[in-house]
């Protein structure tokens, strides 16, 4: 449960998701240290891929604010957040989020995620994605997973490839990342799809 002044909001506990490494599980106010800590040390990594980050992007307040929207958004079907750690020592990793969730005739979610530096390139958001697939085509019953990435994010691409997605096209100026609008490659992954399973 999320509790925030008069209102709370409940997301289920069955949402962890486990992976030989990794597990997954909604972000809690508890973990605000570790997350702006991780965040912190992970600055100059991440900042080239990300919208630009607001002069308390990693305070208190703003994580708060984070976790209120996060909430609402679990509440009302229309995204889902995660915090990834590690299994063997609960060591935040990074996290994932399947947000603009449409329903109706799409049945259709964006794919998210960053990883702190410390833990690039060591398999843990491969088996990340491969924990949330399940999640997001059994269990929210989607038939549509999209992704898009800068061109030269050469890290980004290969996984989305390894897991399955395909490229689908190219869209300019898609995304306003570090301060300008960025063209970015779209991907896309069909539930009926071969992708990469645990």
């Amino acid at each position: 449960m999320i509790r925030f002044g008069w209102t709370r909001f409940y997301i289920p506990r069955t949402a962890k998701l486990t992976g030989p490494r990794v597990y997954l599980s909604p972000p809690r106010f508890a973990d605000w240290h570790a997350w702006a800590d991780l965040r912190a040390r992970s600055r100059d990594f991440l900042i080239p891929w990300e919208p630009a980050w607001s002069s308390d992007a990693l305070g208190r307040a703003a994580y708060r604010r984070r976790l209120r929207h996060i909430a609402l958004e679990w509440r009302d079907d229309a995204g889902y957040s995660f915090a990834i750690f590690r299994r063997e020592d609960d060591a935040l990793l990074g996290g994932v989020t399947l947000s603009n969730i449409r329903r109706g005739v799409a049945q259709t979610a964006s794919l998210g995620y960053w990883i702190g530096a410390p833990f690039a390139r060591q398999g843990f958001m491969t088996e990340t994605l491969q924990s949330l697939l399940p999640f997001a085509f059994d269990r929210l019953g989607l038939h549509r997973i999209e992704a898009a990435c800068l061109p030269h994010n050469a890290a980004s691409r290969g996984l989305l490839t390894k897991i399955g997605f395909r490229e689908e096209g190219y869209a300019r100026a898609y995304l306003k990342i570090n301060g300008s609008w960025q063209d970015h490659v779209l991907y896309g992954l069909l539930r009926d799809d071969p992708w990469l399973k645990k």
